[in-house]
């Protein structure tokens, strides 16, 4: 069981900017995704919250990078980063979320590590390699989500998530990646643990 309790999660501020971001000092741990991953109701899966994370019927809603802190602790937090890709977004803003994006990614001192949230129907975008690659330059370790899961057969399920393995072969000292559904809670206690490993500094994580 996670040894951090998630569901003390709670808002901390939202920044348009790096540079309006809370102080660069303890642990964070920062989530990512296509506006359509599914990446709040991962999120909110993660602390036991209903709308910690807000959910939108518009993607692409979600435009500054927000803060939670756990356990009434500062120096612990978790980021929702700026959801990306929606089609509907104007061209101009999509340059300016990558270019907060990849400013955050390079330069956020405290940040342990990445959950990059996928659609296990559609894994591997080109934001999603974007994304790979911003943190491979960073030496930056990645926990992928393979997001609605519940919307396959196991066995399918399980085939996407050896074929999204395969495909990251090269990156495997610093990817790794899980089947994950909110509705259903699966694999929820493995990406809290991974959240553990990050957040409290533990070697074997």
């Amino acid at each position: 069981m996670p040894r951090l309790n998630y569901h003390t999660a709670r808002f901390l501020t939202s920044s348009p900017t790096l540079e309006q971001c809370p102080p660069d000092a303890g642990a964070e741990v920062a989530f990512a995704g296509r506006s359509n991953a599914g990446k709040s109701s991962a999120i909110n899966a993660l602390t036991q919250q209903k709308a910690l994370a807000r959910t939108s019927r518009t993607p692409g809603r979600t435009q500054l990078i927000n803060f939670f802190t756990v356990a009434g602790d500062a120096d612990r937090r978790l980021v929702d980063l700026p959801g990306y890709g929606y089609a509907k977004v104007p061209e101009k803003v999509k340059l300016e979320w990558q270019r907060h994006l990849s400013d955050y990614l390079r330069a956020r001192r405290s940040l342990r590590g990445v959950v990059l949230m996928m659609d296990v129907r559609h894994p591997l975008t080109e934001f999603d390699q974007m994304m790979l690659g911003w943190a491979d330059e960073q030496d930056m370790p990645v926990r992928i989500l393979l997001t609605k899961a519940d919307k396959l057969k196991p066995g399918a399920a399980r085939g996407a998530l050896q074929q999204v393995r395969h495909r990251l072969q090269e990156w495997e000292d610093l990817v790794s990646v899980q089947l994950f559904s909110a509705l259903k809670r699966q694999g929820v206690d493995e990406a809290a643990a991974q959240l553990d490993a990050w957040l409290l500094d533990d070697p074997a994580g």
